[in-house]
């Protein structure tokens, strides 16, 4: 049976990533982007109307102010919209639902052998602290990417116009600003979680090593008069 310093680390590194688990799963079904854009009718330079989009990962909200001439809602289903207006945002969004998928798989590696962990002393193998290292490590740097990828498809791209221009092809567009919600920052959230559960699983590993260290110090630096015999 492992210690109860060792179980302590596991269960807790399991809790860590358990509640990051519990955050992607929220911010997966929450807002992520708000991009807001000055519109006219093409032809046009009075620039009276807006359009602002309002975006989560699988469904959208267009708000229109006389945008060209008329206000209205129009929700959509995400990808299949982007589908209609361009190859590289729905390229973009799909990779960040992959990555987003990967995270979560990868999440549930890592509290499984926790959990295996904290109730036997299995070889060091994957299945060890080096399994949580991995697992968490992959989860961190996925998310990260998934950050960018989503900041770059919302700003640098024509998501944003495309999506309005599906709408009203009589729109002329300038001025896009963008603003990233709860969602978006959420992540940011989950990955510090996955590295705090990689801290955890550190903390005891680096003791365990140093006190196996301690254990097994050379003959050299033991006394002179045990030397003797």
């Amino acid at each position: 049976m492992p210690s109860t310093k060792k179980t302590l680390h596991f269960m807790c590194s399991a809790l860590a990533t358990a509640l990051s688990v519990g955050v992607m799963g929220y911010c997966m079904s929450t807002q992520w982007a708000t991009m807001t854009m000055e519109c006219a009718r093409i032809g046009s330079s009075f620039f009276n109307g807006t359009a602002v989009i309002t975006l989560e990962l699988f469904v959208g909200i267009l708000n229109r102010n006389f945008c060209p001439s008329f206000g209205g809602q129009d929700p959509f289903q995400v990808i299949p919209k982007l589908v209609e207006t361009g190859v590289t945002p729905v390229v973009l969004h799909a990779l960040v639902l992959c990555l987003l998928a990967l995270c979560l798989l990868f999440s549930a590696c890592s509290i499984l052998i926790s959990l295996y962990n904290s109730v036997s002393n299995p070889y060091e193998t994957y299945m060890g602290p080096v399994g949580v290292y991995v697992c968490s490590a992959l989860s961190a740097c996925l998310s990260v990417v998934v950050l960018i990828i989503f900041v770059v498809n919302v700003t640098v791209t024509s998501m944003a116009e495309d999506v309005v221009k599906n709408f009203s092809e009589d729109a002329d567009l300038r001025n896009k600003s963008s603003e990233m919600k709860l969602g978006y920052y959420l992540v940011i959230l989950y990955t510090l979680l996955s590295l705090l559960a990689i801290a955890l699983i550190y903390m005891y590993d680096h003791a365990a090593y140093t006190h196996r260290r301690e254990q097994q110090r050379p003959t050299e630096d033991a006394p002179k008069e045990i030397m003797m015999y």
